[in-house]
């Protein structure tokens, strides 16, 4: 009766921790997930602007350290800061300002920013973003941890803020291009 008793006291305290740890776990996946913001266009992006029914009007641009595509017919338009469906808006409304009646643009990203990975990796550096990219794809890519990397936080400094934040190291931590990743050291 008294193992039983025992038993049963253990089975409460076990669930009691996994409950208590559950809701954490979750939280910081669900805190993780959050912080990227939706893509906005900057320099060093390639795009390519598709003007349907203008084959002259269409082709693959590169968003220039002013921030702006130049763009047959209508010069240099405003890309970055701006969504994809804002820089559509702009090329429209560009297009529609004496050159076609009703035009219908079609703009996709083709090459990414890059992004970069500083602190306790392997080879630190630039490198080319892809879609879905997260924060341990990233150290797999500048190959791997060093010894004294912490693995269990990592700091991202996105490209629309000025200080770097601190995230959970995860497989769910995602990475937007211009991002500037940084490993920090462990602690004994």
């Amino acid at each position: 009766m008294r193992a039983l008793t025992w038993l049963a006291a253990c089975l409460v305290v076990c669930f009691g921790v996994v409950a208590g740890l559950a809701p954490q776990t979750a939280h910081a996946q669900e805190e993780a997930t959050r912080v990227v913001p939706q893509y906005r266009l900057g320099s060093s992006d390639k795009i390519r602007v598709i003007t349907f029914g203008e084959e002259a009007l269409s082709g693959e641009f590169l968003i220039g350290g002013s921030g702006k595509v130049s763009l047959p017919l209508v010069g240099e338009v405003q890309a970055a800061g701006l969504t994809i469906p804002e820089f559509q808006t702009e090329v429209e409304t560009a297009l529609k300002n004496g050159y076609l009646k009703d035009p219908r643009v079609s703009v996709e990203v083709l090459t990414y920013r890059p992004f970069y990975i500083l602190g306790e990796v392997q080879k630190p550096g630039e490198y080319p973003y892809s879609n879905g990219l997260t924060v341990l794809n990233a150290v797999a890519t500048a190959n791997g941890f060093t010894y004294r990397a912490n693995s269990k936080k990592v700091y991202i400094k996105r490209t629309d803020s000025a200080a770097e934040e601190e995230f959970p190291l995860t497989s769910a931590t995602p990475v937007a291009p211009g991002d500037t990743i940084r490993i920090g050291e462990r602690f004994f």
